[in-house]
């Protein structure tokens, strides 16, 4: 059986070199995606990002980039509207000279606004960057992330109906945010699998497949995400093992990007469970 690829949010807790000597560090250590973190803004110069790519490219590890995270492409004020297409616009621009294929980004808030009028900005908001970025010969797909607040545009409804309208956009499942989101939602391998079936049912068996996630665990309120946690800290969910689980039945989910404070640390931690869950079931017999 296929094992996705793992890999941190962000550059690797002890690693001390170049950008582009992540993609070795982390091939080294037996993880295979990297998700740059350009949460900030987009800074990378074309050069450093074209070098990572490279490295990433010749070590085979997945790139992707998380766009920052001053981003409502919900927004009825035009200047914090036009300023987010373009923080979007501008990420894919560096992932295309890394040759990353996904732009991971938060799709807004609700600000007051009715829920419908919220997604109605949303899907106006994607084709105006789907239109700003078909100068690209490169086809980079926008993954807009669930979201861990109640407040927060990006229920896995709103994701799931929103890449049935947007052909270059797919949902990005945090698992610690649905859990949040929904006040402790996940709590057994079924769990998941369901949400895994909805997407393949509503979104074909490819995108379940080629499926982007994050995971960490979280800590949460009635109004949902609060913090994340370590994978030691067994107090908080929701737990690995369960989504090794569903992967483990289902097949799918390509590429699993450690939100963990520990970064890369937990990344493989992650990565063991998955690979003792599967030779448990006799669907793999080398890691």
């Amino acid at each position: 059986m296929r094992v996705p690829r793992f890999g941190p949010a962000g550059k690797p807790l002890k690693y001390k070199g170049k950008i582009e000597g992540i993609p070795k560090y982390l091939r080294e250590r037996g993880l295979d995606a990297f998700e740059y973190q350009a949460v900030y803004g987009v800074k990378i110069k074309e050069e450093d990002a074209k070098k990572l790519g490279e490295e990433a490219r010749k070590y085979n590890v997945k790139l992707s980039i998380h766009a920052p995270y001053y981003i409502n492409l919900c927004s009825t004020e035009q200047e914090k509207l036009e300023k987010s297409i373009e923080r979007v616009v501008s990420s894919v621009q560096a992932a295309v000279w890394m040759g990353a294929e996904l732009v991971v980004f938060h799709p807004g808030a609700y600000k007051g606004l009715d829920p419908s009028k919220a997604f109605e900005i949303f899907i106006k908001s994607l084709k105006e960057i789907e239109d700003k970025i078909s100068v690209f010969k490169e086809k980079i797909l926008l993954g807009a992330e669930t979201m861990g607040k109640k407040n927060q545009f990006g229920s896995l409804d709103e994701i799931i109906k929103a890449s049935q309208e947007i052909d270059i956009l797919v949902p990005v499942i945090d698992w610690a945010h649905l859990h949040a989101r929904d006040v402790g939602a996940l709590n057994e391998p079924r769990d998941f699998i369901i949400v895994l079936e909805r997407i393949e049912n509503e979104l074909g068996t490819d995108v379940a497949k080629n499926l982007h996630c994050h995971f960490t665990r979280v800590e949460y309120t009635q109004a949902g995400e609060r913090r994340h946690h370590i994978m030691s800290e067994e107090d908080f969910g929701p737990e690995f093992r369960d989504l090794a689980e569903a992967i483990a039945e289902t097949g799918f989910i390509s590429t699993i990007i450690s939100e963990s404070p520990l970064l890369d640390e937990d990344a493989l931690v992650m990565k063991q469970i998955l690979i003792d869950v599967l030779r448990e079931k006799g669907l793999l017999r080398h890691s």
